[in-house]
């Protein structure tokens, strides 16, 4: 399942009508309304997927989108148009969009188009590594490495750790965590949560992580900056 997902879209209530459905689903969502802050959003490099709107204001989304590949930015991008002639689908591919979705759409198609992206191949850039903090997490080889010490790891301390990383300084509620790590049906016991958290401390720990993943009491877990005053 995906982790983070950015809406460029310029109608609030679609664009809101999306967000709601999308965090429902277990999704961590960011939006926006104009094409500036949407480009800004994407040098980010911080979402798994963009749902981009193609008539935004201020910068139009084949613009934002160009200008995003130019930049070197291999974020997957759905992009959400009324425009749905031919010409206008064979444009925005070529602009670098992976899917195009045309308005009125159902909800479960844009669902089911961003659950096929999430099944591709993840190394669009030729990195499989992810880099946070000084800490950086190998998911194919399922290492953990800051400086010179590393640590190895199974495969759902791996995927904890993955989504902790890419959203560093943002609290994660527990169902989010659950969903990514164990699958959003999967009977598992609440307690099984806490327990791999405790596994990541001792892996960061190991390697003298200036990061720590902090409890945010009745609602979830947060990967921050260490605090001055705590030892590793």
């Amino acid at each position: 399942m995906l982790l983070r997902i950015l809406i460029i879209e310029d109608d609030p209530e679609l664009c809101e009508l999306i967000s709601f459905t999308l965090t429902k689903e277990g999704y961590v969502v960011d939006s926006c309304n104009e094409g500036d802050d949407g480009l800004r959003w994407i040098l980010e490099n911080a979402h798994d997927v963009v749902l981009l709107d193609r008539m935004l204001p201020r910068l139009d989304g084949a613009t934002v989108l160009k200008k995003a590949r130019e930049r070197g930015v291999h974020t997957p991008v759905l992009m959400i148009t009324a425009l749905g002639s031919l010409e206008n689908r064979i444009e925005g591919l070529d602009l670098g969009a992976d899917d195009y979705i045309v308005k009125p759409f159902e909800v479960q198609e844009l669902l089911a188009r961003i659950r096929a992206i999430g099944r591709r191949p993840r190394s669009w850039d030729g990195r499989t590594d992810i880099q946070c903090g000084g800490l950086t997490l190998d998911p194919m080889k399922l290492i953990l490495a800051h400086g010179e010490k590393f640590v190895s790891l199974s495969k759902k301390e791996s995927a904890l750790l993955e989504i902790l990383m890419k959203n560093m300084d943002n609290t994660l509620p527990r169902p989010v965590l659950f969903s990514h790590v164990w699958g959003p049906d999967a009977g598992v016991e609440d307690g099984n949560l806490d327990n791999y958290i405790h596994f990541i401390r001792q892996r960061l720990n190991a390697v003298d992580s200036p990061l720590e993943v902090a409890t945010v009491r009745q609602i979830g877990y947060c990967l921050q900056e260490r605090k001055a005053d705590e030892g590793i």
